[in-house]
């Protein structure tokens, strides 16, 4: 359990609403005999989380008796105070902050240009500390060992340092989920070899062409949404810069849906290549 001890000083644990992370955030509880005050727990909603993501945050909390803070993107506020705290019951749930932050940089993120991860997770998260009186920090990521790719030990330019207790840990995919199957609750999202594809945002333009057809598919409620955010900004730009990825529209992803049945249906029907991952 030596992993899990907290280092020295102001510690924030950033709680993505997974089960990696829930791992993790049980791990440093059970290390350290609970969470201390100089720890917090904080939760970034972009507006775009599965309502099973926002459950499973609020039972987290009410199960093991942890306090987490809810923080959202606040347009328009001043610097270091572009933030909001909400509830489960107040958290947006129809993607109001990232549209926000679309409607103030008036383009759309891609993989080149991520700047959503940043202002909707990394800044409300520290603009929150800060409130708090926090000069520095050091922050624990949901990092697994069998993500060596996403782990960065160099020193950061922040207020903050990143700390990787599971790296650290040995911790693969497969303690995360042999540790859920042990509990009498989990995320009710569904997890396959290891990922839960409807986890985070849920049409992030970093997942996979197939899981955003999925989404198109099961859920197309959720899928317009996308959809009408590459339209809004199609109209700012005269039709220029109107995608999350430049390979396919969201229009064109839910016309496949529609219409190629039996290509939807074969394993390889859609590109099952994931673009990355949200890093905070």
């Amino acid at each position: 359990m030596n992993h899990y001890v907290l280092p020295d000083g102001n510690v924030q644990i950033s709680f993505s609403g997974g089960r990696t992370s829930g791992y993790m955030l049980h791990h440093i509880a059970e290390a350290n005999g609970g969470i201390p005050d100089r720890c917090q727990v904080v939760f970034s909603n972009t507006g775009r989380e599965m309502p099973q993501t926002l459950d499973f945050v609020q039972e987290v909390s009410d199960r093991w008796g942890i306090p987490i803070t809810w923080v959202e993107f606040e347009r328009g506020a001043g610097p270091g105070e572009r933030f909001r705290i909400v509830s489960h019951n107040s958290a947006a749930r129809n993607g109001e902050p990232f549209r926000d932050l679309i409607q103030q940089n008036k383009f759309l993120p891609n993989q080149k240009a991520r700047f959503c991860t940043g202002d909707l997770k990394v800044k409300p998260s520290r603009d929150y500390l800060r409130s708090l009186g926090w000069e520095k920090w050091m922050s624990a990521l949901g990092i697994r060992a069998d993500e060596p790719g996403r782990v960065n030990r160099e020193p950061q330019r922040e207020r903050w340092q990143r700390w990787y207790p599971l790296a650290d840990a040995n911790v693969s995919k497969h303690d995360v989920a042999l540790f859920w199957r042990k509990q009498p609750f989990d995320l009710r999202l569904q997890n396959i070899k290891g990922k839960t594809p409807l986890g985070n945002c849920d049409g992030c333009f970093l997942k996979s062409e197939a899981a955003q057809a999925a989404l198109a598919r099961d859920y197309p409620e959720r899928h317009q949404w996308w959809e009408d955010m590459e339209m809004l900004v199609s109209d700012w730009t005269l039709g220029n810069g109107g995608r999350f990825r430049k390979e396919f529209s969201r229009r064109e992803i839910r016309w496949n849906v529609e219409n190629q049945y039996q290509l939807f249906d074969q394993e390889d029907g859609f590109c099952q290549v994931d673009g990355g991952e949200c890093m905070e």
